[in-house]
């Protein structure tokens, strides 16, 4: 599989980047931490904006840092997405698109023009000015403009920071659109973990000017040593495929992917095709734990589950469990007192009872 091979080496005065490895080049990659950890400098070395001297980077086996060998920026075929739309405010929105989309000579344009506009819902924002565009719309032309110069790799840091969450809410669906349609791999900044659970398949999670972590999105979200698993939001991201609908009660039941036991959710009705791959988030705090299979219930989920492992949550009243439900890992939060009540412990069998499940795309 082709990757991105790296090994940054950048001192500040007050800050160092120390950081290697490898990254799928499919995809979406969030490099995902707090504030200062080092996210938007580690994109900014890949990009070439940073002169990391003494680094390496290699992309789909083509070197473009090593040594005293340094692609500059404009000769790496990357798009880059900045936290600000930056248009050009004197050009109708079809020549903010052009403008990089007409550089490219045409043998080597690896994206329609017509293919990028729908794919953003753009279509009838072409002849106005970037004035008249929200903040949510003017991103959506940012990351076309991006898409339009034929990048290998895609580059967002913090594409929706600046906006508003009504803004917010408005382009995410896009960029899951993004991810279905277009086999670009992207690098994605955040610090937001509802973004990270949306959209990524690949999570670094960095610290200090370091990788703490990386790896599939759903390992990194439940695994007990790592600060992910026992924020508020904690969470699972299970892989499904759409299995049937029911038009009586406007519900869609997705079947949890790898599981020998051929689990299946309910979540509301999407219209999407048999087999469809989608994603649903479950939190830990929605997933309540019972000895015995409910059957008077409100709650349509219920899947029998195996305890992984127990640990502390950031509350000294709750515990955090991790739960195997046939190849996928989910977390439940649950009071100390329900533990020692029900005597969790590791390899336990136990009923998992979803209060609530968001079915992502």
């Amino acid at each position: 599989m082709s990757s991105i091979e790296f090994d940054f080496h950048l001192r500040r005065e007050d800050f160092s980047l120390e950081v290697r490895g490898e990254l799928p080049n499919q995809g979406i990659t969030a490099l995902f931490g707090t504030s200062g950890s080092g996210k938007t400098t580690f994109l900014r070395c890949i990009a070439g904006l940073e002169r990391a001297e003494g680094s390496k980077l290699i992309v789909n086996g083509q070197t473009w840092q090593s040594g005293s060998n340094f692609m500059a920026t404009h000769q790496r075929p990357i798009g880059y997405v900045f936290q600000e739309a930056s248009l050009f405010a004197h050009l109708k929105i079809r020549q903010n698109l052009e403008y990089g989309w007409k550089r490219i000579p045409a043998a080597q344009r690896k994206v329609d023009f017509d293919e990028v506009i729908p794919l953003l819902g753009l279509e009838n924002f072409l002849k106005r000015y970037p004035h008249q565009l929200s903040g949510g719309q003017r991103q959506r032309v940012a990351i076309a403009r991006a898409l339009l110069t034929s990048p290998e790799l895609l580059l967002m840091d913090e594409p929706l920071s600046a906006l508003d969450l009504e803004s917010k809410q408005d382009i995410l669906p896009y960029l899951e659109r993004l991810h279905d349609e277009s086999s670009l791999p992207i690098l994605y900044v955040s610090h937001s973990p509802d973004e990270v659970v949306r959209l990524a398949d690949h999570l670094v999670l960095m610290e200090n000017g370091s990788i703490q972590a990386q790896g599939e999105i759903n390992s990194l979200l439940t695994r007990s040593d790592l600060s992910l698993s026992k924020l508020d939001e904690a969470s699972a991201v299970l892989k499904c495929r759409v299995a049937s609908h029911d038009p009586q009660y406007h519900v869609t039941y997705v079947a949890i992917d790898d599981c020998g036991l051929n689990q299946k959710l309910l979540v509301p009705f999407k219209d999407f095709p048999m087999q469809h791959p989608v994603r649903v988030r479950i939190l830990a705090r929605d997933v309540s734990l019972a000895m015995q299979m409910q059957e008077q219930t409100s709650i349509s989920n219920i899947l029998p589950a195996r305890v992984v492992e127990v640990f502390p949550s950031n509350s000294p009243f709750q515990v955090i469990v991790k739960l195997d439900i046939g190849g996928q890992f989910i977390l439940s939060k649950i009071t100390k007192r329900s533990e020692a009540l029900l005597k969790i412990e590791k390899d336990k069998l136990v009923y998992a009872q979803v209060k609530s499940v968001a079915l992502m795309r």
